[in-house]
């Protein structure tokens, strides 16, 4: 019977390749595709911005979110972990952005500036936490699908 169990092993290892083989594919199509569309997408705001003639704040707002956007794909795409500080500075921007917006609008303020103000706030405070948590409780080293370590262990300083 060791023939067969030799047998279940080589196709368990070439089907696990297989897997892997397809998922990894899967995975770099799919970073490789939202990374040309934040390019594209930044590209076209700042050639619209050229053709205005004038930058606005809600412009240049809107390329910081595009830049954050293509550092968090950049990032997720070394260590195949997607920093959660990345998405909370993106809605920060983003309500910044709309504020600015509501603002410069000239509406008449109203509660709904109070709530972008505390969701601003709020999404800060996350960031804090966020930063103040990786300080105290670092993770071990990130492994890659390949079982290779990647980046730093900040547990190996201490």
């Amino acid at each position: 019977m060791k023939w067969a169990d030799l047998s279940r092993k080589r196709m368990h290892d070439g089907a696990n390749a297989i897997g892997n083989l397809m998922v990894e594919g899967f995975h770099y199509l799919g970073l490789f595709a939202i990374g040309a569309a934040t390019a594209w997408a930044s590209v076209v705001a700042f050639l619209g911005m050229v053709d205005k003639g004038h930058a606005s704040i809600d412009d240049i707002l809107l390329l910081f979110i595009y830049l954050e956007l293509g550092a968090m794909v950049g990032i997720y795409f070394k260590t195949n972990h997607l920093p959660i500080r990345f998405l909370l500075y993106i809605a920060i921007t983003a309500l910044t952005r709309y504020l600015i917006g509501d603002v410069s609008h000239h509406r008449a303020p109203d509660i709904g500036l109070v709530y972008l103000c505390g969701g601003i706030f709020l999404l800060s405070l996350s960031v804090l936490a966020v930063r103040f948590a990786s300080h105290r409780f670092p993770s071990s080293k990130a492994i890659d699908s390949t079982g290779e370590y990647v980046g730093d262990n900040l547990m190996d300083n201490h």
